[in-house]
C-alpha cells in the first residue's frame, strides 16, 4: 500500500509541475506578444500644396551718401555749428576755422592787386605817350616797343596778382565747412581748438543722406548660377526678375516698407567667392541708419511642392532618406532630393517622392528601422497619446 500511494503522490507533483509550466509559458508567450505588436506611429499623406519658403542674407546699410567731411586748408576748429545725428541741409555751416591768417593773407594778395593795377596805369599813360612821340617821329621804334612791352609785363603782375587774391578768397572760404548735401551728421570726434587738417586720416565728421538707403548682401557662385539658369539667362533680366525684397532688423522686427535688388557686382572677390548685391530701400522716418546691421529676407513661392516636416527625414553618407509607409504598413528607407532653400521647419522635396505617398514623421533615427511594421496614426492623435502610454507604464509594474 505505501507503494502505491507514493506512486500516486509522484503523479500529483507531476501534474501541478506541468500545469504550473503551462501557466508560465502563457505568460511568456502573452509578454512576446505584446513586445511583438505593431508600435502606433505617426504618419502623414503627402499632397502638393504651396511652399511659402525665403532665403536669408546677412546684410548691412550704408545711407545713399555718405560724405566724409574733410576741411580743404589747415587750421583750427573755433566753432562747432552743429550735433551729432542732426539733420542738416546742403550748404549747411558744419564747422568753422581759425581765419585770422587767411583773412590777412587775403589783404595782402588785395594790396598786391592795388599796387600792381597803379603799375599798369602807369605803364598805359607811359605807352600811350610814347606812342604819340613815335607817331611824330620824335622818338625811335625801339623805344616805343620798350613802353609796351613795359605795358604787357604790368598787365601780367596785374592777372598773377588777382589770382593770389581769388585763391586767397578761396582758402578763406573754406575755414567755413558746409555740407555738400541734405543728411544726418555722424560722429563729431574734434571739437573746438583741435587742429584740422585735409591729410588727417580722421574726417571731421561724415553726413549720410538716409532718404534712401542701400543693404548690402553677399551672393555665392552657387546663388549667381542659379539665379541666372545657369548662364541661360542675363544677369540684368534675373535682377528684373527677383522679387522685392523685406529687411529683418537687428533687434528680429521687419522693415515695413520692401526693397528692390538694385545691381549686382560683376566681380566675385577671390577671398570669399562671393559677389555684392545691393537692395535699395526708401526710409522716410530715418529708422534705417548707415552702418546698421540685418538680415535680407528674399520669398521664394513653390507652386505644387511636395513639402515633408525636417524630423521626418535622417541623413546617411550625405543623402536624405525618408521611411515610406507601405500597403503592409511597413516602414521602407527612401532616398529623396530637397531643394536646399527651406524654412528651418520643412522641406521641399524635389525628388524621391510623390503625392499620395505616406511618411513616417515621428521616430525617426529612434525608433524606425527598414521594414518594420507600424500602426500609421493621425499627428494630432499621436501627442494625445503619448501621456496616456507614459501613465500606464507605471501600472505594468
Amino acid at each position: 500500500m505505501k507503494s502505491i500511494s507514493s506512486t500516486l503522490g509522484s503523479l500529483g507533483l507531476l501534474v501541478a509541475s506541468a500545469a504550473m509550466f503551462t501557466g508560465c509559458s502563457g505568460n511568456s508567450g502573452q509578454q512576446q506578444g505584446m513586445q511583438m505588436s505593431a508600435p502606433e506611429i505617426a504618419t502623414v499623406t503627402l499632397a502638393p500644396q504651396q511652399a511659402n519658403l525665403e532665403v536669408t542674407f546677412p546684410a548691412t546699410i550704408q545711407g545713399k551718401t555718405d560724405i566724409a567731411i574733410r576741411p580743404q586748408v589747415t587750421g583750427f576748429i573755433t566753432k562747432v555749428n552743429v550735433d551729432e545725428g542732426q539733420h542738416v541741409r546742403k550748404g549747411q555751416v558744419l564747422f568753422t576755422l581759425d581765419q585770422v591768417q587767411f583773412q590777412a593773407a587775403v589783404d595782402q594778395a588785395q594790396a598786391q592787386v592795388n599796387s600792381a593795377q597803379t603799375a599798369v596805369n602807369t605803364a598805359r599813360m607811359t605807352a600811350d605817350s610814347k606812342k604819340k612821340l613815335f607817331e611824330k617821329n620824335i622818338i625811335s621804334d625801339y623805344e616805343y616797343q620798350l613802353s609796351q612791352n613795359s605795358l604787357r609785363q604790368a598787365e601780367a603782375q596785374l592777372a598773377t596778382a588777382k589770382a593770389a587774391l581769388v585763391n586767397a578768397k578761396k582758402n578763406l572760404a573754406y575755414t567755413v565747412v558746409t555740407s555738400p548735401s541734405d543728411g544726418v551728421v555722424g560722429s563729431i570726434p574734434n571739437r573746438e581748438g583741435s587742429l584740422a587738417s585735409p591729410s588727417s586720416a580722421q574726417p571731421l565728421t561724415t553726413v549720410s543722406d538716409n532718404s534712401q538707403v542701400y543693404a548690402y548682401f553677399s551672393l555665392t557662385e552657387k546663388d549667381l548660377l542659379s539665379l541666372t539658369n545657369n548662364g541661360a539667362n542675363s544677369i540684368d533680366a534675373a535682377i528684373s526678375a527677383m522679387p522685392e525684397v523685406q529687411f529683418r532688423m537687428s533687434d528680429g522686427s521687419t522693415y515695413p516698407l520692401s526693397g528692390k535688388v538694385a545691381t549686382v557686382s560683376g566681380v566675385i572677390d577671390n577671398n570669399t567667392g562671393s559677389s555684392s548685391a545691393r537692395v535699395l530701400f526708401n526710409n522716410p522716418q530715418g529708422v534705417l541708419r548707415s552702418g546698421g546691421t540685418g538680415v535680407i529676407v528674399m520669398p521664394s513661392n513653390r507652386d505644387n511642392a511636395i513639402v515633408i516636416p525636417q524630423k521626418a527625414t535622417f541623413e546617411l553618407q550625405d543623402k536624405k532618406f525618408v521611411y515610406v509607409v507601405n500597403d503592409s504598413n511597413k516602414v521602407v528607407s527612401t532616398p529623396i532630393t530637397i531643394d536646399p532653400i527651406n524654412d528651418g521647419k520643412n522641406f521641399v522635396v524635389t525628388s524621391g517622392l510623390k503625392a499620395g505617398d505616406r511618411i513616417a514623421v515621428e521616430g525617426v533615427g529612434t525608433r524606425l528601422s527598414d521594414g518594420a511594421a507600424i500602426t500609421p496614426v493621425d499627428p494630432a492623435k499621436a501627442p494625445q497619446q503619448a501621456p496616456e502610454a507614459a501613465q500606464a507604464a507605471p501600472a505594468q509594474k
